[in-house]
């Protein structure tokens, strides 16, 4: 009696018998596939809307070395900050000043062991490109526009936009002519659109829109420094990936990313 699996020596059962076997081994490969694997580590970071297009890039270089996943929620630090305190699962936040970073801290938030200042950025006033004309400093601009768009005053844009005003003493002036933008990329969007004569934005960001110009940067003591600090989230799901995301973001491969998108290094 032929054993169970020796092929018949008729042609056609032979034919039968053999894809058999092949079907059998394909599902014991599917079995095996990414739908029998376990899935891999994902960070979720919590970022200022500024660095949107920078930490995706950052992210494609670390998850290929790290084998952790990246995922993300980009908007104003105001709103994020308030969500992670609220337990919202955050792994990691990125933040565009030091005063939200400081609030999360004193709630208990955050692990400060990772906690670091990844890039810096600059104040600039830009308008549509095809403006015809554009201030050349912030003493020009209660004469010249009708209309500014400013990040609301409880986002970082905003209250550096607002202290840079103050500085040059044309806040009130302007004040009256402000169209708010929740965040920094929303103020950029009322620029490129046309909706505005121009608007405070970073310059990450105006170098990152075809559609406007820089007309002029603010200077440097004019507001708080620009900085972006981050961290892991105490006690978060995946609180030591998210460490090494951060430290990630100081090394050399992601800063010069940062560079390639106009940001300044973490330290002057």
């Amino acid at each position: 009696m032929p054993r169970a699996d020796t092929p018949p020596a008729d042609p056609v059962a032979r034919r039968s018998f053999l894809a058999g076997l092949a079907l059998g081994a394909l599902v014991v490969l599917a079995g095996c596939g990414p739908e029998g694997a376990s899935a891999r580590p994902r960070v979720v970071v919590f970022a200022a809307a500024s660095l949107s297009d920078v930490l995706k890039e950052v992210a494609a270089g670390w998850t290929p070395q790290s084998g952790v996943d990246v995922s993300f929620s980009f908007g104003p630090t105001s709103k994020l900050v308030p969500q992670i305190e609220q337990g919202a699962p955050a792994d990691a936040l990125f933040s565009a000043d030091e005063a939200w970073m400081k609030r999360l801290a004193d709630a208990g938030k955050v692990d400060e062991a990772s906690r670091a200042v990844v890039a810096r950025n600059e104040l600039v006033f830009a308008v549509p490109q095809r403006a015809a004309e554009a201030p050349a400093s912030p003493a020009a601009l209660p004469g010249a526009l009708r209309s500014v768009a400013l990040a609301g005053e409880n986002v970082p844009a905003g209250k550096y936009a607002r202290a840079a005003l103050e500085h040059a003493g044309v806040w009130a002036a302007v004040r009256p002519r402000v169209k708010p933008g929740e965040d920094v990329r929303l103020t950029l969007r009322l620029v490129a659109t046309d909706e505005v004569d121009g608007g405070v934005v970073y310059r990450t960001d105006a170098l990152a829109e075809p559609r406007v110009r820089v007309a002029f940067a603010f200077a440097a003591d004019s507001h708080p420094p620009i900085v972006y600090p981050a961290a892991a989230v105490a006690g978060a799901a995946q609180r030591d990936a998210a460490a090494r995301f951060v430290a990630y973001c100081r090394g050399p491969q992601a800063q010069a990313v940062f560079r390639q998108h106009g940001f300044g290094p973490p330290t002057p």
